[in-house]
């Protein structure tokens, strides 16, 4: 682990506070890397595994470089999913949450004239997947000129989902003086030319994968039929009694049969699935991160975004299809430091992916057996009690961050001639109150949301009530987050 601390990079009180805020204590070794060069704004390709805090090495860096007057994007990143997408998204605000970044996502299946509304405002940083960001470029919603920093995250998935030829799209429409950070766990030759193609001589940082060594993750594989399949995860979650666990399936018929499954033995655990509405899955995430329960029963799309530092386990009941994306699974656990366990169901059909999988992290995965009847019985009971017990919920940085934030909606936007130093003008002048409490402010025709910091968001609210903003008393009252 790097002796490095975050106050040895040329950062801002404001983004030090937040990542003080969040937790963060020391560099990670990718941040400890890809900082300096960040900020040197030098093109860069780095072959990182997730759960690296690779999220943290780009976005520490956008959110100190970006111009906070400049209301145009000065920085875009794309992902290969919704989920990552809405957590990058989350992760930037976070971090730049005291120097008021303003982070915009753009993604699928959620209401276009939303998100073009939103990019009407002071917008600092895009996130996306390449598909809506594309549209929202040949709609002219989305400005590039501007546009200094260029992330492209995951790029092998964005290979794997067929979406370079749009990655290749966008490039093209934006500035040439940029800078380009390509980020991805695996760097198929698809990849390699993209970089080649697009980026100007840029430096090259490797991350060794902890993610797939046995250094963080104590690998084993069960070789089973298809038939007993529940059966054994049984057994295997009596004896290994995981604390927060993540099953995967290959398809979305297998997440939903396995679920009913195992709701009816009365687990603890939810489902997540591309097939679900973008809300349910947000609010399956969230429980799982709170721990609300206790095993998340998923499709790959689950592998991408999800960011939880205590997951102790992954079952692959189903084996993947890609090589690729036991990778992804697998990294899922041993997290930020911690160790897991990755354990991998086989039936005799699998033996050619299970080949190709240990051709591709380069070592075999250890073979053990099935648990035994007399270890299901001896550890039983001792589960059946620690199933029943109520579940201690997690502490998560970033909802204690955001508990010290409150949205103030006001009745009143650009049709009445509001601009955002009214609303600074009039509430850092109340008592108790200075703009360093005030946050992001979002201006739409008829309303203003105003966010209220390090915890004042009640007193801003009452005393509100009867001070005018420009000579006009304004509605006010709590915004939704």
């Amino acid at each position: 682990m790097s002796e490095k601390q975050f106050t040895d990079y040329p950062l801002s009180e404001e983004i030090v506070r937040a990542l003080t805020s969040l937790g963060y204590e020391k560099p990670t070794e990718v941040q400890t890397k890809v900082i300096p060069v960040a900020f040197e704004k030098k093109d860069l390709v780095v072959k990182s595994q997730t759960g690296s805090g690779k999220t943290a090495a780009y976005g520490i860096p956008l959110c100190e470089l970006v111009e906070w007057n400049e209301n145009k994007p000065q920085a875009l990143i794309l992902t290969p999913t919704r989920e990552l997408a809405l957590q990058v998204n989350e992760d930037i605000m976070n971090i730049g949450r005291f120097k008021r970044i303003k982070a915009t996502a753009l993604y699928g299946r959620h209401p276009f004239y939303e998100q073009k509304a939103e990019l009407k405002q002071r917008t600092h940083i895009a996130v996306g997947t390449p598909g809506r960001v594309f549209d929202h470029i040949q709609r002219g919603t989305l400005s590039l000129e501007r546009i200094a920093y260029l992330v492209i995250d995951e790029a092998d998935e964005m290979l794997n989902m067929g979406f370079i030829e749009q990655v290749q799209a966008i490039i093209q429409e934006l500035p040439r003086n940029r800078v380009t950070m390509l980020f991805s766990a695996t760097f198929p030759e698809d990849v390699a030319k993209l970089s080649r193609k697009y980026m100007d001589n840029p430096v090259e940082i490797e991350i060794k994968a902890s993610g797939v060594t046995t250094a963080t993750i104590e690998h084993a594989l069960i070789q089973v039929k298809e038939a007993d399949k529940l059966d054994v995860l049984q057994n295997l979650l009596i004896v290994e009694s995981p604390e927060s666990c993540i099953i995967f399936c290959r398809t979305q018929e297998h997440v939903d049969r396995l679920f009913r499954e195992m709701a009816e033995l009365d687990y603890p655990c939810d489902r997540i699935h591309g097939g679900m509405e973008q809300e349910e899955r947000f609010e399956v995430m969230n429980a799982f991160r709170r721990g609300q329960f206790r095993y998340l029963i998923a499709t790959d799309v689950a592998a991408r975004g999800i960011d939880i530092t205590n997951i102790t386990h992954v079952i692959n009941y189903d084996i993947p299809l890609e090589k690729e994306s036991y990778v992804h699974r697998v990294g899922r656990t041993g997290r930020a430091g911690k160790t897991g366990k990755a354990i991998t169901f086989v039936t005799p059909k699998d033996s050619n992916r299970l080949a190709d999988i240990e051709a591709y992290i380069g070592f075999a995965i250890p073979k053990v057996n099935a648990p035994s009847e007399e270890a299901v019985e001896l550890r039983r009971e001792q589960f059946e009690q620690s199933l029943h017990v109520g579940q201690v919920l997690k502490v998560d940085k970033r909802e204690q961050l955001n508990k010290q934030i409150m949205k103030l909606n006001f009745n009143g936007g650009k049709k009445k001639k509001f601009r955002a130093v009214d609303f600074v003008g009039t509430i850092a002048k109340l008592d108790g109150v200075t703009a360093d409490d005030i946050g992001i402010i979002t201006i739409f025709d008829h309303v203003t949301d105003v966010e209220i910091l390090n915890g004042k968001g009640p007193l801003v609210l009452e005393m509100m009530q009867d001070i005018t903003i420009k000579g006009k008393l304004l509605k006010v009252r709590k915004g939704k987050k």
